[in-house]
C-alpha cells in the first residue's frame, strides 16, 4: 500500500484523479463482467450488495468528506462557525443532484417502466436503468477528484493516504454497482455482452467528474471545504433517494440493512486505518 501511495505522490493531481477514477470504473466493469458467467443473481444478494453500496457512500461522506471540510474551516471561521462551509456545500451538492434527478430521464433498478423519472422520453428501459446508476457515479467521481485536489493544495487535514483510501472504498462499492446494472438487464433478455457493456458504461462518467473536481479545487483553493461537502451532499442524496429505497422494495430489507452496516464499517476502517 505504501508503494502505491508513493507512486501517486509523484503524479500531477489531475493524473492522480484520472487514474483513481479509472480504477473505480474498471471495478464497475469487473462487477458487470459476472453477467458473462452467470445469468442471474438472487434478489437477496442484489439487495445486500446495494445496501453495502449505500453504507460505503454514507461512511465516505462523513469520514472522508464532511469531517475534513469542517476541520479546514476552523482556522478561518473558528470552531463555533466551522460548520457553515460544510452546510452550504452539503446543501448545494444535494440540490445539484435533485435538479439532475428531475431533468435526466432514468429508471430505478427494480421499478416498473411506468415509474420512470425525469423529463418525458421514449428511451427504452435499458438506457433508463444505466442513466440511474450513472447519477450515482457523478458524486463519487467528484469526491475522488476533490480529495486529490485537496492533497495537491497541501492542506494538512487531507493526506494522500486518505485520498487513496477513499478511492479504494468507492472502487469496492462500484463492483456491486456493476452487478446491479448488468444482472437486471440480463434477466430481461438482453444478451450477456450487451448487459456487460451497459453495466460498465454506467461508470464512465467517474473519470470525467474526477478530473473536474481536481481542477476545480486546484484553481480555486478557497472552495475546498465547500467542494468536499458538495460531494458529500450529492452522495447522501443518492443514498436516501435511490439506494436505500431500492433495498426495501422486496422481502430482504433486513439482509440489505446488514449489507449497509458491512459497507459502512468497511469504509470507516479504510479511512481511519489508512487516512
Amino acid at each position: 500500500m505504501q508503494d502505491l501511495i508513493n507512486y501517486f505522490t509523484h503524479l500531477s493531481p489531475v493524473m492522480q484523479a484520472l487514474l483513481a477514477t479509472t480504477f473505480t470504473w474498471l471495478l464497475t466493469a469487473l462487477g458487470a463482467s459476472l453477467v458473462l458467467v452467470f445469468k442471474d443473481m438472487s434478489r437477496r444478494w442484489l439487495d445486500f450488495l446495494l445496501g453495502f453500496t449505500g453504507g460505503v457512500m454514507v461512511a465516505a461522506s462523513f469520514w472522508s468528506l464532511l469531517t475534513p471540510a469542517i476541520e479546514m474551516s476552523e482556522e478561518t471561521y473558528g470552531k463555533a462557525l466551522a460548520w457553515i462551509p460544510a452546510a452550504v456545500g452539503f446543501i448545494a451538492g444535494a440540490g445539484f443532484i435533485y435538479i439532475i434527478d428531475k431533468i435526466i430521464p432514468h429508471l430505478h433498478l427494480n421499478a416498473n417502466i411506468s415509474e420512470k423519472e425525469g423529463l418525458k422520453t421514449t428511451w427504452d428501459r435499458t438506457i433508463l436503468l444505466v442513466l440511474a446508476i450513472t447519477l450515482h457515479n457523478i458524486p463519487e467521481g467528484l469526491a475522488i477528484g476533490v480529495s486529490f485536489g485537496a492533497v495537491a493544495m497541501g492542506d494538512p487535514h487531507f493526506s494522500m493516504a486518505a485520498a487513496v483510501a477513499l478511492t479504494i472504498g468507492i472502487g469496492i462499492q462500484n463492483f456491486p454497482e456493476g452487478i446491479a446494472v448488468a444482472m437486471p438487464l440480463r434477466r430481461q433478455g438482453v444478451s450477456p455482452f450487451k448487459s456487460f457493456w451497459w453495466g460498465q458504461l454506467s461508470a464512465i462518467v467517474e473519470p470525467i467528474a474526477g478530473v473536474i473536481g481536481a481542477v476545480a479545487v486546484m484553481y480555486a483553493q478557497p472552495i475546498l471545504p465547500y467542494a468536499l461537502a458538495f460531494a458529500a451532499g450529492a452522495m447522501l442524496y443518492v443514498v436516501v433517494e435511490e439506494v436505500i429505497p431500492e433495498t426495501q422494495r422486496d422481502k430482504f430489507a433486513d439482509f440489505a440493512t446488514m449489507g449497509f452496516v458491512v459497507g459502512f464499517v468497511t469504509m470507516m476502517a479504510l479511512d481511519v486505518g489508512l487516512g
